[in-house]
């Protein structure tokens, strides 16, 4: 129990520190509340919106990645792609506004309640959900590859930058290594723990298949290029004129911002970030803060609308999804109302 409050205290004290951090760099050069409400009175809608709009469309192709990834590592029946769909808008609400990345295990957990998915399978589940972050990544270290390039990359960013490509080509590695078919029997005499981690290594299967791995890492491309142009039209929407690696550098920046959630949504982290990164192109500090505002908003309502959209539709609440399958391969029943209970009979 010591080692555990200790554990307890020591994040709290690092939360505390990071949050003290933040709050001292938004009062030493944030914006006062004249220039935020400047910024957001000349904002040009008609952008805001097909910002939105891009970013749905981003949301709607990785969940086509993510069912690429199931059907290489588990066998038919498959998750239907609208139950998919629902489970990962779920995470992306569970990402948002709770701490911690428990929105990766949500989306497992709402899509294993009402799919066929086999004894066993949350924990295959799980490694797709590892191998759809593995594409991600690969498609993200393209993007960072063209910032480095092309963008006008602040030294103090150029660094960071060259680290997250050396750890992203060592986790694809590793975990091309770790990966196995699902095809492969995985036999009853092996231990818990070692029948758990052959059921994950199944989950980075697609990795194995040539085909399989190049449909999911063009998806996620695809994604990223629409998450690319949402923030080139937001940019726009705040009256900033930049070309379209300044944009690339935003994104990039904006995400390692967000590696390590340190409070949902790291807010004020993310726009310190990003005006810092558009210094280089010219933009006064005030205004790129407020348009990071302005960006993480237009990012999380699309997550946050389609996950209580989903999460209403499923007769669940936040605090269900931490309801996860036990460990050694048996569900664990998730709480319905008896309306819902009776009509799925």
């Amino acid at each position: 129990m010591r080692g555990v409050a200790r554990s307890l205290w020591a994040r709290l004290v690092l939360v505390a520190a990071a949050v003290a951090v933040v709050v001292a760099m938004v009062v030493w050069r944030g914006p006062s509340m004249d220039v935020l409400r400047g910024a957001f009175t000349l904002v040009a809608w008609e952008w805001v919106a097909l910002a939105l709009v891009l970013n749905l469309l981003s949301v709607a192709v990785r969940t086509l990645a993510w069912r690429t990834v199931i059907r290489q590592a588990m066998p038919p029946p498959h998750p239907r792609l609208r139950s998919i769909f629902s489970a990962f808008s779920v995470g992306l609400l569970a990402n948002a506004v709770l701490p911690g990345r428990i929105g990766e295990l949500a989306r497992v957990a709402v899509l294993t309640r009402n799919s066929p998915i086999p004894p066993g399978g949350w924990a295959t589940l799980v490694g797709t959900v590892f191998a759809h972050r593995v594409f991600d990544l690969a498609a993200a270290l393209l993007l960072v590859a063209y910032v480095i390039l092309a963008a006008q990359v602040p030294a103090w960013a150029f660094t960071s930058l060259v680290v997250v490509v050396v750890l992203g080509l060592t986790l694809l590695a590793v975990s091309f290594v770790g990966a196995r078919r699902h095809n492969r029997s995985i036999r009853s005499e092996l231990g818990i723990v070692r029948r758990l981690l052959a059921m994950a290594r199944n989950g980075l299967g697609a990795m194995r298949q040539p085909f399989a791995a190049a449909v999911a890492i063009g998806y996620q491309c695809i994604a990223w290029a629409l998450q690319l142009a949402a923030v080139y039209a937001a940019m726009r929407a705040f009256n900033i004129q930049e070309p379209l690696e300044a944009a690339a550098l935003v994104l990039v920046m904006m995400n390692v911002a967000m590696v390590f959630p340190l409070w949902p949504g790291n807010v004020g982290l993310v726009q310190a970030a990003v005006a810092l990164s558009l210094l280089a192109y010219g933009i006064d500090y005030p205004h790129g803060f407020a348009f990071g505002i302005g960006l993480q908003a237009i990012e999380a309502s699309v997550g946050i609308g389609l996950g209580l959209v989903f999460l209403a539709r499923e007769g669940l609440t936040l605090g269900t999804l931490r309801e996860m399958e036990d460990p050694r391969g048996e569900e664990r029943p998730v709480r319905r109302e008896p309306a819902e209970a009776g009509l799925r009979r």
